[in-house]
């Protein structure tokens, strides 16, 4: 689940805040244990309050994202009026790791390799090769998103945070030439085989430094103990 211009966790924390409730808990469990719209009346009985409040844990658990609500008749019910609301789930995954772990990247990445391998190509070719055309593709709509014109390092760096950012690497400016990141959104698989994983990330990250149109920067792999592997800075001849 993600969100605009917040933090890409903040649904997923608000949908399992609005879990920490035994009633709503209760009906979200049961939403999803049926297996069609579920009404107001139903949902109460469940858990044992009255409708009203049903109502009230209901709208929250559609606020945050785990119930959508319409108007349509109830299985079973007799007919009378205007059809009730009734709820169901939207099936929406809910994931919160602190710090960010992006696994479906990654996932993403080695299935574009997989789909793309070439004759002759090692598994690890191709997944280099995926992951740098990937990062690329994602600088080219970066700069035509944001059409910045002729890019020097330090705004080519600025707009590499704000991007690399919402992907889970947690950049930090130590100084205007350089970015560290210091999450690996791929841990704990980095751990397991980190020559692949750090070339997938740093395959990524050139790419897009090579798609946004950035030639005065450049991504280096200098691992550091509890950080992501790539460090972003200006290159020396620039």
């Amino acid at each position: 689940m993600t969100g605009g211009g917040e933090n890409g966790d903040a649904p997923a924390i608000r949908a399992v805040a609005a879990l920490n409730d035994d009633f709503r808990r209760g009906m979200y469990a049961y939403c999803r244990r049926v297996g069609r719209p579920v009404s107001r009346d139903e949902a109460a009985a469940q858990v044992g309050i009255s409708r009203k409040l049903a109502a009230f844990h209901l709208d929250k658990l559609v606020d945050a994202g785990l119930l959508r609500a319409h108007y349509a008749p109830v299985e079973g019910a007799r007919r009378v009026g205007r059809a009730p609301k009734v709820y169901e789930p939207t099936n929406t995954p809910v994931r919160v790791a602190i710090p960010e772990q992006r696994h479906d990247l990654l996932a993403d990445l080695l299935l574009d390799a997989v789909l793309a391998h070439r004759p002759g190509e090692s598994a690890t070719e191709s997944a280099l090769r995926a992951a740098r055309e990937r990062g690329r593709r994602l600088g080219a709509r970066e700069r035509d998103d944001a059409r910045p014109g002729r890019l020097g390092a330090e705004r080519a760096l600025t707009i590499a945070e704000a991007v690399l950012a919402g992907h889970g690497f947690e950049p930090r400016r130590d100084d205007p030439t350089t970015v560290r990141l210091r999450n690996c959104p791929f841990h704990p698989l980095a751990v397991r085989a980190p020559e692949l994983v750090c070339g997938i990330t740093h395959a990524f990250i050139d790419g897009f430094l090579t798609g946004l149109g950035a030639p005065t920067t450049q991504a280096q792999l200098i691992p550091t103990a509890g950080e992501c592997c790539v460090r972003l800075g200006t290159r020396p001849d620039r």
